[in-house]
């Protein structure tokens, strides 16, 4: 078993040292967010949880988030994060499908109703309150007789339960077992330390984006457990992340390339008032990140940017800035301990330069499944090796380029078109603030692609603006590539993090004529 040091570790030898920032400006110690874990983690088997059960949290960024995250982990449980923006019947429906036995719910996530809170977590056993929610109990009432000790040693470590974005229909729990959850954890702080993220050393982690998203979450935790202060933010917001990182002199942070494209949109003026020189090590992944964005990014911000690649079923490759220099493009090679296969549909492994399937072996030695999905389970796998759908190359060197997933995979005419290459040159324009590509049928070739577009603040869409941007694409793009009609909406179906929801564009273009 490989073994890390951690925040209950931390607090213990320096209590006075901070922990957290909160989106209000209030800073917690070490020792005061330990305190409040270790009451909640024995309050939580106090109240008669055991390994393998669960806890969902429903709330934004905030310090009690992740104290109630890490006692449900030292607790043994899956913890549950739940998108707090999420329609009432889509909570409803994590909620049931989990089994979780407790909810925690943050004062400020507001229902029409308060019996909607009840209804909607009708299956819960108990509803506890983040500050003050008529009808539930409080934290602060709920860990009021209980000691702020950790527990036993012995109690087995829990997991994180995310749930997939669900690009198409219904979520599905991820489940990865209990049994492998610290060993996951000392590897992933592992390789962060093999590229130079050092235990504490000063360091101080940006959470920039929402917690209740399984990247932002896991990093945030690990930070703490290799003694890094945590700034929490209320949105990602352009000017507030840059405030921050001046401020606060954040050293690293995880961020989504649609993050770098607002940054980007700023004025040079509004850029060049605020200071990155603390930044150490800055992450992206969670979607393609357009070349011309990412050689923006490192010019202003430097050779501490890297890329990932993976998902919540597993990680699996990383690049630094020089080795992207290198290779435009690519999202790396494996972490040490996993390992990259690109297959066809029968299984073959495909040579250097061929698209297929991109099959992963996560470093974490972590094998999940889909809560009650066998046969999902099963068709996401290839012996040891995963897959979520992506398509991709290797080339000559092992250097891994994502193409785009299966299920945006536009084939027209025979021809297989990645809406994630379009993207990249549409978002380019000065007047476009976001876009999506989307294949729509077409009785003659099968399919075709569709862009949807936001404009910037101020801009009218209208015909002009269509032959503009067709004109732009034309120019750099093969004309199969080339969107035959372009949508404008006021803003795309993205959540808070950036997440885009494409199946709400893909029933826009099923149902219209072509």
């Amino acid at each position: 078993m490989i073994s890390a040091p951690s925040f209950q570790q931390y607090a213990e030898r320096d209590p006075k040292a901070l922990a957290i920032i909160e989106p209000a400006g209030r800073k917690w110690s070490r020792g005061e967010l330990a305190n409040l874990t270790n009451r909640l983690a024995r309050a939580f088997t106090g109240f008669g949880l055991v390994q393998g059960d669960v806890l969902a949290i429903i709330a934004p960024n905030c310090a009690e988030y992740l104290a109630v995250y890490l006692a449900g982990i030292q607790a043994g449980l899956f913890v549950v994060p739940i998108n707090w923006q999420l329609a009432g019947d889509e909570i409803a429906f994590v909620v049931m499908d989990s089994g979780a036995r407790v909810v925690v719910v943050h004062e400020h996530v507001t229902f029409d109703t308060q019996a909607e809170i009840t209804e909607l977590c009708c299956n819960a056993e108990l509803l506890l309150a983040i500050g003050r929610q008529e009808g539930l109990t409080s934290l602060e009432d709920f860990v009021s007789e209980h000691i702020a000790e950790p527990l036993e040693s012995h109690v087995p470590a829990g997991r994180m339960m995310a749930y997939t974005s669900a690009t198409t229909g219904r979520p599905k729990a991820i489940i990865l077992p209990p049994s492998n959850g610290q060993q996951a954890l000392a590897r992933f702080m592992a390789w962060h330390h093999t590229i130079g993220v050092a235990l504490e050393d000063d360091n101080v982690h940006l959470c920039c984006s929402m917690l209740y998203h399984s990247a932002p979450l896991l990093g945030t935790a690990a930070a703490l457990h290799m003694g890094h202060s945590v700034v929490l933010v209320r949105r990602s917001q352009p000017i507030e992340l840059l405030q921050l990182i001046e401020q606060y002199q954040v050293t690293t942070t995880f961020m989504v390339p649609m993050m770098f494209v607002r940054l980007l949109k700023l004025e040079e003026s509004e850029r060049s008032r605020f200071s990155t020189a603390s930044l150490r090590f800055v992450m992206h992944g969670g979607a393609p990140c357009p070349l011309e964005i990412k050689r923006r990014m490192i010019e202003w911000w430097g050779n501490v940017i890297w890329e990932s690649y993976g998902a919540a079923e597993g990680q699996g490759t990383f690049v630094s800035t020089e080795e992207w220099l290198r290779f435009p493009g690519t999202v790396g090679r494996p972490v040490p301990g996993s390992a990259i296969k690109i297959l066809n549909d029968e299984g073959k492994e495909l040579p250097a330069n061929e698209v297929g399937t991109i099959y992963l072996r996560p470093y974490t030695g972590d094998r999940f499944e889909y809560k009650g999905d066998r046969e999902s389970t099963r068709l996401a796998y290839r012996g040891d090796f995963l897959t979520v759908g992506d398509l991709g190359y290797l080339n000559e060197h092992g250097y891994l380029f994502i193409c785009d997933r299966r299920t945006d995979l536009i084939i027209s005419a025979g021809v297989n078109i990645y809406p994630a290459e379009i993207e990249a040159v549409l978002i380019q324009h000065p007047l476009v603030a976001d876009c999506a590509i989307v294949g729509v049928p077409n009785d003659l070739l099968g399919a075709i692609p569709k862009a949807f577009v936001q404009t910037e603040s101020g801009i009218e869409p209208g015909p002009g603006l269509t032959a503009e941007l067709l004109r732009f694409l034309g120019a750099r793009l093969a004309a199969t590539k080339v969107p035959k009609r372009i949508e404008y909406l006021a803003r795309l179906p993205r959540d808070s993090n950036g997440k885009l929801y494409k199946r709400h564009l893909r029933l826009r273009g099923t149902f219209e004529s072509t």
